[in-house]
């Protein structure tokens, strides 16, 4: 699997996107040095793609797979590729506090500290549906990495569609999020204006 080894901040700088949605506390005191030529309506379509796939950390194939699935849907196609992407487990522990950033949330789920309704889940990429509960194996509880998880995540606000038990790293999904509810700086609209070129 092709890993994206380009630091985290300077690829933040490069897609103009505040660390903090992935979780990052820290910020770069660099800045970005562009030439003042306008970028391209492709330009823009495309970095909105790349903000979609970096801030979740979806690869290309998959991310493609998830725009063909949320055109197939009911409603708008951009909204639905957005809550998609948004109910992926690995993104919902994170949203839960139960890991620092999205790719510590995706280590957590790989190294089988999950469980979906009793049952131990390892696909980061497994959807979530409402009602669903997750929580961390109360064996691997009292690790030292959760204590520091616990540490770091116990001020930040917990999204409205779900319900936290922090002490007891057990959470509920009360509701899929609407695309309202999801604090992600990306325009979806531009990334179904340039999916819908390449499939017509």
């Amino acid at each position: 699997m092709a890993v994206d080894k380009t630091p985290v901040l300077k690829r933040c700088r490069s897609l103009d996107l505040d660390p903090t949605f992935l979780g990052y506390d820290k910020k770069s005191k660099r800045t970005l040095t562009r030439r003042s030529r306008k970028m391209s309506e492709y330009g823009m379509q495309l970095r909105e793609k790349q903000k979609a796939k970096f801030i979740y950390g979806v690869l290309e194939k998959p991310f493609r797979n998830y725009y063909e699935k949320a055109d197939r849907m009911k409603g708008m196609t951009g909204e639905n590729l957005m809550v998609m992407l948004e109910s992926r487990l690995d993104n919902v522990v994170f949203r839960m506090g139960f890991a620092r950033t999205r790719r510590e949330a995706r280590q957590v789920v790989d190294h089988k500290h999950i469980l979906v309704n009793g049952k131990c889940i390892n696909i980061p990429s497994y959807q979530i549906k409402a009602g669903d509960v997750i929580e961390v194996k109360e064996a691997n509880r009292t690790m030292q990495r959760f204590k520091d998880i616990a540490e770091v995540t116990a001020g930040r606000l917990t999204p409205e569609w779900v319900d936290v038990d922090k002490e007891n790293f057990k959470g509920t999904v009360s509701t899929l999020p609407k695309r309202d509810q999801i604090d992600v700086p990306v325009d979806e609209m531009q990334i179904v204006e340039l999916y819908s070129k390449q499939f017509v």
